[in-house]
């Protein structure tokens, strides 16, 4: 089935810098119809030229000379020839006069049509810079502009938006724009525009460029916006200034696409802007919300101007997407991201232990990664805290599943790290149990296993009490998203340090703690647990003592269901989005009906185990996504995925 990008909620944006000549008007414009029309081949649905595109931008005092200005009108009616036969847009930098004054515009054009013009606002007059020389402010104008005998809308209020879907909207805003307190696109953001194109031509200085991207990155972030910035490259006078050719896209403060900078000749770099995502994001900032209603005056003059955005199969997607969305693919990202979350979760544990005036903990350990890096937290704390380590009280309970390669690193970790540990085997208790339930303990059924799960717990808060401790809970973020915990049995604690780490950065966290140990064997013991197979040991083991009930046979590879869960969950994507994103970042490792079942488990899994989210118990959110009823997620145990999975049963058709 194909998938189209408006459907998905992408918009293809092509940054073009051509090759110019200050004043070669006619060249200069074969050399933007070419880059268009390549852009247009190529399924774009908007194309950006940089600031002063058509006539250069360096041309300084010729700016005022009439022959240029008449050349400039002349060219723009060539290039609206071009666009009849194009759906995309067409954006081109060029000078125009209005009243006795010269204005630096960004003309954009459509279907043959002249929709609105943009005038900058911001002029830089100094150091290289001397644009108040030639130009007058656009600021504060909201009017008509006379071309070619026709009225068009001229101001730095307009937003062109598809009168279709609503989500689809941009807005402009050119170069020192940007630099200024209070750029245009802040206003233009509130009033509805949630991309904001930026036709430039900034020059190159030594540490420029950082600024400038930090520049993009948080006003794209505080607008909760798209961002696509487009400089003049190749062919501008290097009399004083040097210019690259930079086009760099930016959705909510994240780099998704950059060029290589100083091409020779003219080129073009695309990106998919996330509009569905931008709208998502809005949706659910209340403070976006609020600063709209604040600065109501300011934006209820903005003007919206009826555009078309075609849609294109989408075959290729341009952006990165991340197949690890928890996980930094850079070493020194990831332990960075390691360092903060480590910190956060023994930090949550302080101060929960200083506030009750606890000394003394309990927490079942396994020789599995939840459980490990749990004693790893508590372990911290305590250190943390001054707090003697004789007031951890580690507990293994051996049930019909457990083996010996998990229990002895239970054992052995313990000894490395001089933690109390006790065994308490619950087969005996279990047995018991069965016997009261009419169960004949053959049978490997949920009973069977939850049984064993409520056993532990139960011990773990019993003794809790005994020796007025806490129990720390060990359940991660992904087994609370797929309810992969017994109700009342693991899912239940005082504490919970690991409820905001999905599985697929647990295992990196015991990684990263376990280069900082100087004990050479409690790391080896770490790294062996790093690469156990996830299980929670609840079946007994094959003939060879092996761990023969494997989670992920179960639920799936966790690699998959953590990349679902950041689309689905912390996205808001639809069922098809998910499952398009999932094929693009993991169609190498898994194929496409492989990930359509799992990606459709997921869904019901989801929606059937609310009700153990519902109740969970405290814990420390440690990233953006968390799903305590308390913090970021409140859903109905009832609520329906009827129409989720539609929307799947359709791709499978």
């Amino acid at each position: 089935m194909a998938l189209y990008s408006k459907d998905l909620g992408y918009l293809k944006i092509a940054g073009a810098v051509p090759s110019v000549k200050p004043g070669d008007l006619q060249g200069n414009r074969e050399a933007m119809v070419k880059l268009y029309d390549e852009a247009c081949k190529n399924s774009a649905q908007v194309v950006l030229f940089p600031e002063l595109s058509l006539s250069g931008y360096t041309l300084a005092d010729l700016f005022m000379q009439d022959q240029l200005l008449s050349e400039v009108l002349a060219e723009l009616q060539n290039l609206l020839e071009v666009t009849k036969d194009q759906n995309a847009l067409l954006i081109a930098g060029a000078p125009l006069a209005q009243r006795g004054r010269l204005y630096n515009c960004a003309v954009v054009l459509q279907k043959g049509k002249i929709l609105g013009v943009v005038p900058k606002s911001y002029l830089p007059n100094s150091r290289e810079f001397y644009e108040q020389r030639w130009f007058a402010s656009g600021q504060g104008i909201s009017g008509e502009i006379s071309i070619h005998g026709k009225k068009v809308p001229f101001g730095a209020d307009l937003i062109f938006s598809d009168p279709q879907d609503s989500r689809f909207n941009l807005a402009l805003e050119i170069c020192e724009d940007l630099w200024s307190p209070l750029p245009p696109s802040t206003f233009l953001s509130l009033g509805g525009a949630s991309l904001i194109l930026n036709p430039s031509a900034s020059n190159e200085l030594v540490g420029k460029n950082d600024y400038r991207k930090n520049l993009i990155s948080q006003q794209s972030a505080r607008c909760l916006s798209g961002y696509v910035y487009c400089s003049a490259g190749p062919g501008e006078s290097t009399t004083d200034t040097v210019y690259s050719g930079r086009v760099m896209s930016y959705e909510n403060g994240s780099l998704i696409s950059e060029n290589q900078p100083y091409h020779r000749g003219g080129h073009i770099s695309y990106s998919h802007m996330d509009m569905f995502f931008l709208d998502h994001e809005r949706r659910n900032s209340s403070s976006f919300r609020q600063a709209v209603d604040f600065h109501q005056k300011q934006i209820e003059g903005i003007r919206r101007i009826e555009c078309s955005f075609p849609s294109e199969e989408l075959k290729e997607l341009h952006r990165w997407v991340d197949p690890h969305p928890f996980v930094p693919s850079r070493i020194e990202e990831r332990e960075q991201r390691c360092r903060e979350i480590f910190a956060i979760q023994s930090e949550g544990l302080m101060t929960r232990l200083a506030h009750i005036g606890c000394k003394d903990s309990v927490i079942g350990l396994s020789g599995g990664l939840d459980s490990t890096l749990a004693l790893l937290v508590v372990i911290e704390a305590y250190r943390r805290l001054e707090l003697p380590l004789s007031g951890i009280h580690g507990y293994t309970l051996p049930g019909f599943g457990t083996t010996e390669r998990t229990k002895n690193n239970a054992v052995k970790l313990c000894e490395e790290l001089e933690i109390p540990l006790e065994t308490q085997d619950i087969q005996a208790v279990c047995n018991k149990q069965f016997q009261d339930l009419g169960h004949n303990g053959t049978d490997h059924d949920i009973t069977y296993e939850n049984v064993q799960a409520r056993q532990r717990t139960q011990f773990l808060m019993n003794k809790a009490n005994q020796i007025k401790g806490i129990v720390i809970g060990t359940g991660d973020l992904s087994e609370l998203a797929l309810g992969w915990c017994t109700y009342n049995g693991d899912h239940m604690s005082m504490y919970a340090v690991n409820t905001g780490v999905p599985k697929t950065l647990v295992r990196y966290l015991v990684e990263y703690v376990s280069h900082s140990y100087e004990n050479s064997s409690a790391a080896a013991i770490l790294m062996d647990i790093v690469n156990t197979p996830i299980s929670p040991e609840l079946l007994p083991p094959d003939k060879e003592g092996n761990i023969a009930q494997k989670t992920e046979d179960v639920v799936g590879p966790y690699e998959l269901l953590d990349y679902f869960m950041y689309h689905v969950i912390r996205c808001g994507c639809s069922p098809r989005k998910a499952y398009f994103l999932a094929e693009k970042a993991l169609g190498d490792a898994y194929k496409a009906d492989f990930i359509l079942h799992w990606l459709k488990r997921f869904y019901q899994r989801f929606f059937s185990q609310q009700f153990k989210r519902s109740c969970l118990p405290d814990g420390p959110k440690v990233g953006s996504l968390a799903l305590s009823p308390r913090g970021d997620w409140r859903m109905p145990s009832d609520a329906s995925a009827k129409a989720w999975l539609k929307d799947l049963e359709e791709l499978e058709s």
